[in-house]
């Protein structure tokens, strides 16, 4: 199951339980609509309660990573599982965005906050 919240500079994910199919593609509609509206994605996604995926989710998500290579700006990951931080590391290598692994949810959330504001902490918009 996924859970997405729709800020104005990131989009927010959290997945429980087992990622499905389903919920990958529903995460790419997501990110496809801030591509659109924001020029790149944003994403801070937290793993910490996902029980496991299947490879269909992991070939999906590859295919579309490498296809939008250059529409991410910030992918913030939410785990303590060193199996999730080494997948993040390997996708970095797909495309142009940072990506960031946190154990703290705190954290990651100001890191990909940081990406949609300018100094006076103001929302940034892109043309």
């Amino acid at each position: 199951m996924i859970s997405i919240q729709i800020e104005d500079t990131y989009t927010n994910v959290a997945v429980l339980g087992e990622f499905t199919l389903a919920d990958i593609r529903e995460l790419e509609e997501h990110a496809l609509y801030q591509m659109r509206v924001h020029g790149s994605a944003n994403l801070l996604i937290d793993l910490r309660d996902m029980l496991g995926y299947t490879l269909d989710v992991a070939w999906e998500e590859l295919k579309f990573t490498r296809s939008h290579a250059r529409e991410f700006g910030r992918v913030a990951v939410v785990t303590d599982n060193q199996w999730l931080a080494w997948i993040a590391w390997l996708e970095s290598l797909f495309t142009d965005a940072e990506i960031e692994v946190f154990a703290n949810y705190d954290e990651a959330l100001a890191w990909v906050q940081a990406a949609g504001a300018g100094s006076d902490g103001a929302p940034v918009e892109k043309a």
